[in-house]
């Protein structure tokens, strides 16, 4: 599922990225070389990274 339409960004990299790079949605955006543009889905990915991050910790 597309979580960023602006940048094409799925669910999948957001979470594949969560896994190896701090920071939250922005700072993901930026590693892979984006940036957030409408910024609607910025809320939606966070959710996704903190959900990533809780699953790999439990």
């Amino acid at each position: 599922m597309f979580i960023c339409i602006c940048n094409a960004i799925r669910e999948k990299d957001i979470r594949a990225a969560a896994r190896c790079v701090a920071g939250g949605a922005e700072d993901i955006y930026g590693q892979m070389g984006f940036r957030p543009q409408c910024r609607q889905c910025l809320e939606d990915a966070d959710d996704i990274i903190a959900d990533e991050r809780a699953c790999a910790v439990a």
